[in-house]
């Protein structure tokens, strides 16, 4: 079919009268789909069952340390767990501190010690006239609301199949001591499924911010999540800021949320020494430790990264199907319409969809009245404002590949109203879709 906006009013109003027809019939089955967060299914969490009883009694103190882990102690997290997170975030095992069952807990926490007590003595973030944080977009609408919520100001950073704008980085981190950290979804990017080239990193890692407490916070959770063997290589950040005498400006983190059990996994940050020490001065004061039991019953199980890499390729068996599904569904219903793009990641869980400048918004509504609950629109971006309403995430993982199939179905074709209602509306209109998410 030819593109929609070479078409006549008349050919595009004749196809979104069949158009609605077929949203009319979806309407009415009274669908409750859900691709909103990208969730792991149940027959992955069920990969991890098996870790509810892999300890005994004796297990429980006889970590590499011969601590108990019943009792307090090792605030830091148990050798093992150490040892595991460091090996996934290429660090030494002494760098690295163990949390609870999340990451973003983590990186709340960070934000907040910094905000009440600053960063290897520099002025708390709260006693400052303006604190602003770069945010590559489109990305995490968590990262985005931790910032909202403590009143920091966020700055669109655009993305590329590089990564982030390094120009603008670069000149922003350079000239402007009220920047203070940017966030970062270094691999398998939620929600473009990018990962930054080893330029990207180096330049990275060769920033001379004005300000002193300046810090990347690099979340790192898709670190080995792949789709297949064809997979993604990610350049060392810590080891290359190292080379520069720049460690200080990283933070790592990483977690096992979506390789057991999202809601009782094990998290990780990571830092040079000194970072290290001024964190795990202000974290003796707020617990005595976390979850040990629960980090050892996740070593026991994982044992290393290479039998954790094994167990990741069992997801990939679960989830590589539903995002084939997506991929070819959205390939044999918008390819060659020019109304949207989407990108084609190697692992992750998204995939990000671009309608039209101006249409998502109307994608969402339709996709909602008719039972599709999609990510909200605008969420990928600071303040929940796409300033050019057109980027949508979708989850794949979480709904069975039937009840996905639907969803999908469903999606193109509020995609295609959509777009002719706007075409219509604008009959001068161009379309301008972004290339870099079809790289």
């Amino acid at each position: 079919m030819a593109a929609y906006n070479t078409m006549s009013v008349e050919q595009l109003t004749e196809i979104k009268e069949q158009l609605q027809k077929e949203y009319d019939t979806f309407k009415a089955q009274g669908l409750k789909l859900d691709m909103s967060r990208g969730k792991p299914g149940r027959d992955q969490l069920d990969l991890s069952v098996g870790m509810m009883n892999n300890l005994t009694s004796d297990d429980l103190v006889t970590t590499a340390s011969g601590a108990d882990t019943r009792n307090y102690g090792m605030l830091d997290g148990i050798p093992e767990a150490k040892e595991l997170f460091g090996q996934l975030l290429g660090v030494d095992a002494s760098q690295v501190i163990i949390g609870g069952n999340s990451s973003l807990n983590m990186m709340y926490d960070t934000i907040a010690r910094a905000m009440q007590f600053g960063i290897l003595g520099s002025t708390p973030w709260n006693k400052l006239d303006k604190v602003k944080f770069l945010c590559p977009v489109p990305g995490y609408d968590r990262h985005f609301a931790i910032c909202e919520l403590f009143g920091i100001e966020m700055i669109n950073i655009a993305m590329d199949e590089n990564g982030p704008d390094m120009d603008e980085v670069e000149r922003l981190v350079s000239s402007d001591a009220s920047v203070k950290g940017i966030w970062c979804v270094p691999k398998y990017s939620n929600p473009t499924g990018v990962t930054y080239s080893d330029e990207v990193v180096k330049r990275f890692a060769a920033l001379k911010p004005a300000a002193k407490d300046f810090r990347i916070f690099w979340d790192n959770a898709y670190c080995v999540h792949h789709l297949g063997e064809e997979q993604d290589e990610l350049l060392n950040l810590y080891e290359e800021a190292a080379k520069n005498g720049n460690e200080n400006i990283v933070y790592l983190f990483a977690s096992t949320s979506k390789v057991t059990f999202s809601g009782a996994g094990v998290a990780a940050m990571a830092s040079s020494p000194a970072n290290f020490k001024d964190i795990l001065q202000k974290m003796t004061i707020q617990t005595i430790g976390y979850d040990k039991i629960n980090q050892l019953r996740h070593c026991k199980f994982l044992k290393n990264v290479e039998m954790l890499q094994e167990h990741m390729r069992k997801h990939a068996a679960l989830i590589k199907p539903k995002f084939d599904a997506v991929l070819d569904t959205l390939s044999a219903e918008l390819d060659g319409l020019g109304i949207a793009s989407w990108s084609h990641p190697k692992g992750g869980y998204f995939i990000s969809f671009d309608t039209m400048d101006g249409c998502a918004e109307r994608v969402g509504q339709l996709c909602k009245e008719a039972g599709v609950v999609l990510t909200p629109v605008g969420a990928t971006f600071p303040y929940g404002q796409d300033p050019n309403n057109r980027n949508i995430r979708i989850a794949p993982t979480f709904p069975p590949i039937g009840e996905l199939q639907q969803a999908l179905d469903l999606f193109c074709i509020c995609v295609k109203i959509a777009s002719i209602e706007h075409i219509i509306q604008n009959s001068d209109v161009i379309c301008t879709i972004p290339d870099q998410v079809n790289a």
